[in-house]
């Protein structure tokens, strides 16, 4: 929540509405396999391959229509929370400030952080290549499964990022 508003202060976007995003993005995070499957069949949550794979990506889905029916969330908070695990080319500044002020939360410790801390403060496209990056490398080396969405983001970025450095 605190990496989310100190964003949006940055990144000029609405702080009342990252904080709220940032407090409740992780809503669905520790649901278990039965209640997964339930929210899956309750709010009709399309799950792909990958998902079936790895269940704990769905919690930002599942998370997104929690945030709506039981906090009240607006589309644009639901779709930041839908988006913040794995990513999406259709992300806007606001989706990109809680990707990132997930992955920088005062209570992370990787060795990296504080390099991404620092990227973030100057370009949120550096800092989501800083983290699929990271995330790609780690999944290559357990031999895991990779979303496409990560990848397709990654691929977007690298070719939209025109007029900046391409390397954080």
């Amino acid at each position: 929540m605190k990496a989310a508003v100190s964003l949006a202060k940055i990144y000029e976007e609405n702080e009342k509405e990252a904080e709220f995003a940032g407090l409740i993005h992780d809503v669905a995070k520790e649901l278990t396999k039965e209640q997964i499957e339930e929210y899956i069949k309750k709010y009709n949550i399309d799950v792909d391959e990958i998902e079936k794979q790895n269940a704990g990506l769905l919690h930002a889905k599942i998370g997104a229509k929690i945030a709506e029916d039981e906090f009240g969330a607006n589309s644009k908070i639901q779709k930041a929370i839908k988006y913040h695990t794995v990513g999406n080319i259709e992300m806007n500044t606001f989706d990109k400030i809680i990707y990132i002020a997930d992955k920088i939360e005062e209570n992370r410790t990787y060795e990296e952080v504080e390099d991404l801390r620092n990227i973030a403060k100057e370009d949120l496209d550096k800092a989501i290549l800083f983290v699929l990056d990271f995330t790609i490398q780690k999944a290559i080396k357990k031999g895991i499964l990779i979303h496409p969405d990560g990848v397709d983001l990654r691929n977007y970025l690298l070719q939209t990022i025109d007029n900046k450095e391409k390397m954080y």
